[in-house]
């Protein structure tokens, strides 16, 4: 039993032109993706996306909402993009618009720490798309953050690959009240309650007063705790790929690590079948905002069962039996990438269950607090101060010069996992145990070669062919540096490539 799982996170970005309210958000994240692109000398007409095999309307309870039914921003495999700004990476990312943001989609992952390591490549690729852009006034600003404070919001979505024989409606039991209290291990925070953040207050999560319902498909209206979208990107009949809307963007990597590895592990058990079904929470959504609310983290959950506990203390029945499942699957010797999670796991409880200030150096929202109270004293502020949003905001600005967060890492008041050089390769280096391997390496080695590419194909464009040349990737841990890494090396064109793959099939 492991954490270690194919997953990843897809970030959207909040973004301003300076001066100019009324600037168009979508021709302006054009500028931000064509932008980058041009410095890496990636042109967007060659490595776009492949949209063939794209489905955002199948539903994982077992049918496809209409198109006239859907809301335009769920139809995802739209190709009439006006921007044209949607381009692969060479470290098997997508950067792209989605409507009115810039999003960077990391390559696909095995470990909790290799997603810590590809979303902040991620935050890197923003800052210099904003750097380029600073060059023509007025240039643009991005924020790794998940609501404007005026009723927009934005998503942070991870990916988890699962196995497509659990069934679905289990998969719902037991994530919505572990997503309803996750919120206090891993919400970024936010000043104002409600989604234009009229009321004066601080929260523990920006994302939650946009949910409203418990399970469904839509992500941007009526947005679900668990998220339908059955778009597998990989062999449709083996596997599921839980696409999860509820999470913040992180930038404390303790945050971002338990974010994703406290989930892959209760997925673990339920693919498994082992958790019982008694941490079922009674009204969920309402729930959801309560403990968002409530920084001090007292608000006591009511569940099904008539049992009421804080999420602090649910989230410690969550952890006590992954670990004895853990125990008992491992042989008390559990690898490496789940015995850190679980570390983490059981630290960040400890210090949120004495007093939450204490993880102020793993834990974005706590982090933020300290900074905002200590503004809140200096200057005698009350919650309803726009200074206070300001500073909220200046929390998530990309630049390191003036992002609080950034700063705070730098001068060592947050715990970092991941050091700035591993960032800086996976800027432009994939990661070598999933397919992405395969596909920034062939934008790295064959750039004019690489018409298109999609999580599960690689586009090619032979000469002297008349026909493209489509390599299909179903299999999301196929692709590998240790599965082909000599093939693919070995090759002097693109045409030995695709021979010498075809022959080693």
């Amino acid at each position: 039993m492991t954490v270690r799982r194919v997953m990843g996170i897809e970030t959207e970005y909040g973004i301003v032109v300076p001066g100019d309210p009324s600037a168009n958000p979508m021709v302006a994240s054009g500028d931000v993706v064509t932008a980058y692109a041009r410095s890496r000398g990636i042109r967007p007409a060659r490595a776009s996306w492949d949209y063939a095999d794209e489905a955002p309307l199948r539903d994982a309870r077992g049918f496809d909402m209409g198109r006239g039914e859907a809301h335009p921003s769920q139809l995802t495999d739209d190709v009439e993009d006006p921007t044209l700004a949607n381009v692969v990476l060479t470290n098997g990312a997508r950067l792209y618009v989605d409507h009115a943001h810039p999003e960077y989609s990391s390559p696909e992952v095995t470990t909790p720490r290799d997603v810590v390591t590809w979303d902040r490549a991620g935050e890197l690729v923003m800052r210099e798309a904003v750097a380029r852009l600073a060059t023509v006034p007025p240039g643009v600003n991005l924020y790794k953050n998940n609501t404007d404070g005026k009723g927009a919001s934005y998503g942070t979505h991870e990916n988890y690959l699962m196995s497509r024989s659990t069934p679905f409606a289990s998969v719902v039991r037991h994530l919505v009240p572990f997503f309803v209290a996750r919120q206090v291990m891993c919400g970024s925070g936010r000043v104002g309650i409600g989604t234009d953040s009229r009321t004066p207050g601080y929260q523990v999560a920006q994302r939650s007063d946009f949910f409203e319902v418990e399970v469904g498909l839509e992500t941007t209206l009526k947005r679900p705790i668990v998220n339908t979208r059955d778009e597998p990107h990989a062999v449709a009949d083996r596997y599921r790929r839980l696409h999860v809307i509820i999470g913040d963007a992180n930038h404390a990597d303790v945050a971002n690590l338990l974010k994703v590895g406290t989930t892959s592990l209760v997925l673990a058990m339920v693919e498994a079948d082992v958790l019982a079904d008694d941490l079922a929470v009674r009204r969920p959504v309402p729930t959801l905002h309560a403990v968002s609310h409530d920084p001090s983290l007292r608000t006591r959950l009511e569940l099904v069962d008539g049992r009421r506990m804080t999420a602090v203390e649910l989230l410690w029945e969550y952890h006590d039996r992954t670990a004895r499942f853990v125990d008992e699957r491992s042989g008390g010797a559990p690898d490496a990438d789940t015995a850190e999670v679980l570390h983490w796991w059981s630290t960040v409880l400890d210090r949120l269950g004495r007093d939450p200030m204490e993880a102020r150096r793993e834990v974005d929202w706590v982090a933020k607090l300290a900074v905002l109270e200590g503004y809140r004293e200096r200057d005698g502020l009350g919650w309803g101060d726009p200074r206070l949003k300001a500073v909220d905001l200046q929390w998530s600005d990309v630049r390191p010069d003036r992002g609080i967060a950034h700063r705070l890492a730098a001068s060592g008041r947050l715990e970092v996992l991941v050091d700035d050089a591993a960032v800086a390769r996976a800027v432009t280096e994939p990661p070598t145990d999933t397919r992405a391997w395969f596909r920034g390496t062939c934008l790295t080695r064959f750039p004019e070669n690489v018409v298109a590419a999609s999580w599960d194909s690689v586009i090619f464009e032979v000469p002297g062919r008349r026909m493209l040349q489509r390599v299909p990737m179903l299999e999301p841990q196929r692709g590998t540096e240790a599965g082909i890494g000599e093939v693919v090396r070995g090759a002097p064109d693109v045409e030995t490539l695709l021979t010498a793959l075809g022959s080693a099939d």
